[in-house]
């Protein structure tokens, strides 16, 4: 076991964590483009557009959580095997075609799941002239979810093999190609279908599937990644399966249980007012870009933990985790001078023909997302770690009890019996973060702790057989 942190940690973490980082980015500006065409169509277009974007993201975010535990599988396995001496290809294999087997069936359940939203929202008091433009781009955007899961399972496999460089160069192409299509099929040029709002939806199925099989070509002419990606998808052990379930379930609660709070949010800040649910929009699309960063470190991080909890090497793994957090902590600090030194600048592209009462409030937002930008990468962060140590349930009941049981209780009673409207609903938020970043990174330390501890222990007994 070694006895302190490892020279190269730095390094490694930033070669994991930088791609996942700028895919991350990437993937917000495909979302981002298709908003901005949508535009161009009309207001109209926009919300049904919006509406149809929100639920697959939803959908997609949940069923991704599936099989998000797929890199810390792959990580421990090839980690087990370097310690022990031995190959494990035949391991890697399984891993890698359990997650397809999940990502497929979650992707068809979430398809189907996607196109009956269309038709039951109209039960839940939405504008029926905003579903019927929305339901055919649901329709569309549905096929998609399946080369979609396929694409986060070849990332996962690529993290979990320490190889994830490719992710970047593959994304960026989805940007171009996204607005080509999607131009191309709004208004039936270069002798496409003009199918307005609903060709954002074909393309973006499209350019899911061209993607998943551009980065498949990619990973399967990688001399190291090429010889254990399964060609077949066939035998799948339902152990593996099972392991892999347990993995992600929580992940995808997890990932629910988050984006629910936020909505839930939202709509407080609706009924505080244009102003505010405007201003709050914005800044929360600002903190959104910044925390595809602490995402990145959050799989890069997990993935170390998971290769050196392998190896029992639990020192090590404590210095992942504080490595980690200082780099959230530069990220943070950098970007929060941006936010005090020129929030103007900051808020430009989104809020330049905005109303002066939208505009101060937002400067007002800015600063308390100094502070909130801190917790959620923490808490994003903790919630990677517990998964290197194969804690995720844990992770789930910690998320429940940090944005439901404070978040959300301290939002509504900062914002209306203390009079703190829309800065009281985002300090709120941060008690939430908060609490759920202090929550896991002590569950994480504690059980580092007892694993620790215990090894001496384990390891007695095995050497006396």
């Amino acid at each position: 076991m070694i006895s302190g942190p490892r020279q190269s940690d730095g390094r490694q973490l930033t070669s994991l964590a930088t791609p996942i980082a700028l895919t991350q980015l990437a993937q917000v500006a495909v979302s981002t483009t298709n908003i901005a065409l949508m535009g161009t169509l009309g207001v109209a277009e926009v919300a049904a557009g919006g509406l149809a974007m929100v639920l697959f993201n939803q959908i997609r975010t949940m069923c991704v959580g599936l099989i998000t535990g797929t890199g810390n599988q792959v990580a421990t396995v090839v980690s087990q095997g370097e310690k022990r001496g031995r190959g494990v290809d035949a391991e890697v294999r399984d891993v890698v075609r359990s997650s397809f087997l999940i990502a497929t069936i979650a992707g068809l359940l979430g398809g189907v799941l996607l196109i009956g939203l269309g038709w039951s929202l109209q039960w839940l008091g939405q504008d029926a002239s905003v579903l019927g433009e929305a339901r055919p781009m649901m329709v569309a955007l549905a096929p998609g979810l399946l080369p979609c899961l396929w694409f986060q399972v070849l990332r996962q496999y690529t993290v979990g093999m320490q190889r994830p460089q490719a992710l970047l160069l593959v994304t960026l192409g989805s940007v171009a190609l996204n607005v080509v299509l999607a131009l191309g099929f709004m208004h039936g040029w270069a002798f496409l279908p003009e199918l307005g709002l609903t060709g954002v939806g074909v393309a973006t199925s499209l350019v899911f599937l061209i993607t998943f099989g551009v980065f498949w070509a990619m990973v399967r002419r990688d001399a190291k990644l090429g010889a254990t990606l399964p060609l077949r998808m066939w035998p799948v052990r339902m152990a593996t399966v099972r392991d892999e379930l347990k993995l992600g379930t929580p992940i995808a609660l997890t990932y629910g249980s988050e984006a629910g709070m936020f909505s839930v949010l939202a709509l407080v800040m609706g009924s505080l007012g244009a102003a505010a649910l405007a201003a709050h929009n914005v800044v929360y699309q600002i903190v959104y870009i910044v925390f595809q960063v602490a995402i990145g470190l959050s799989h890069g991080s997990s993935i170390l933990v998971s290769k050196a909890v392998a190896r029992d090497e639990y020192p090590h793994a404590r210095s992942v985790a504080w490595l980690a957090l200082r780099y959230a902590g530069v990220v943070v600090a950098v970007t929060g001078v941006a936010y005090v030194v020129a929030p103007d600048w900051v808020l430009r592209p989104f809020l330049a023909d905005s109303d002066s009462a939208t505009v101060e409030l937002a400067h007002s937002l800015l600063l308390i997302a100094i502070v909130l930008q801190f917790f959620d990468a923490a808490q994003n962060i903790g919630v990677g770690l517990l998964r290197g140590l194969k804690d995720t349930q844990a992770g789930f009941r910690l998320s429940l009890v940090g944005y439901w049981g404070v978040g959300l209780p301290t939002a509504l009673l900062l914002a209306f019996p203390a009079h703190l409207g829309a800065a009281g609903v985002w300090w709120g938020l941060t008690a939430g973060l908060a609490t759920t970043a202090v929550l896991m990174l002590r569950r994480y330390f504690t059980l580092l702790h007892l694993r620790e501890q215990e090894y001496p222990r384990v390891l007695a007994g095995s050497l006396g057989h």
